[in-house]
């Protein structure tokens, strides 16, 4: 979706083709699964296309995931900070999305560099961020896979949220999922746990990609599931964000921490009200 973001380098850039009505001219990211082009609209409109890669028949569950995240994706158009739709399905029998092309790096890349970015416009990325999260709760979904990597920042602070695959339908109360999505750095206790889940799972992945934005370091590191599950629960080494950027004013503290609370009922019970905790504390 980015050219700032980068693809194998071991791959070989097929060059420009066409593709159906669209004029595909680069890749821009490449995963095990798909792969996003930088793109020519019929109208001759800029536009990222990202196309499944393995179109194997037997490639049931990709292809339903891919699909599911495109009609997610759909219901979410027009609301702010999230990533524009304008079309998908199958074209010579590869699914494909096409979206609204942004000029942007991922989250993960900029705090890999430690960019400028971080310091510039930190307002700007964590609550546009949670307001990403609150339309796609308001919709009725929870996305299940917030993390910097699904977060696109332009040189200017424009934020975009993408990547609905494991997005489900948020539920009136806690359900187990038999799937158990999500990037296990980036998830709830009780999803480690396969206990039930809501909403407040995402707020959970909310605030370690905040922890994680405003220090550099993961709140739980580990190398497996069950390593940081028990990081999440022994908390003996958690140091609070302050702790490692003394800088961070106490209610952005206070307010990261209070995502990160284990049990779902001492987290924020709703995005709005991250949002306006994010804005007291930045004064915004």
């Amino acid at each position: 979706m980015t050219d700032a973001q980068t693809w194998e380098a071991d791959s070989v850039d097929p060059g420009p083709q066409d593709f159906g009505p669209y004029r595909l001219e680069e890749v821009v990211n490449r995963g095990g699964f798909s792969e996003i082009w930088l793109a020519r609209h019929p109208e001759h409109r800029t536009v990222a296309i990202r196309r499944l890669i393995n179109t194997s028949l037997f490639n049931f569950s990709e292809r339903s995931r891919f699909f599911h995240g495109c009609e997610v994706l759909q219901k979410l158009q027009g609301r702010e900070f999230i990533i524009g739709y304008i079309d998908h399905g199958r074209i010579e029998g590869a699914p494909f999305l096409a979206m609204e092309y942004l000029e942007a790096s991922n989250l993960k890349l900029i705090l890999a560099r430690c960019d400028d970015l971080l310091q510039d416009f930190l307002g700007n990325i964590l609550i546009d961020s949670a307001r990403a999260l609150e339309h796609v709760h308001d919709a009725g979904f929870m996305h299940l896979d917030f993390k910097p990597e699904n977060l696109l920042v332009s040189r200017n602070a424009n934020v975009r949220l993408i990547d609905f695959d494991l997005a489900l339908p948020r539920p009136d109360e806690p359900r187990k999922s038999a799937k158990n999505p999500g990037t296990p750095a980036y998830m709830s206790p009780e999803q480690l746990q396969r206990l039930p889940f809501d909403h407040r799972a995402d707020i959970f992945a909310f605030g370690v990609m905040a922890y994680e934005t405003v220090t550099l370091e993961k709140p739980f590191p580990g190398d497996s599931p069950a390593e940081i599950l028990r990081r999440q629960l022994d908390r003996s080494d958690f140091r609070a964000p302050s702790e490692i950027n003394p800088g961070i004013p106490p209610a952005l503290d206070q307010t990261i921490l209070r995502c990160l609370q284990n049990d779902p009922g001492d987290r924020y019970p709703f995005l709005s009200v991250v949002v306006r905790d994010l804005e007291r504390a930045l004064y915004v």
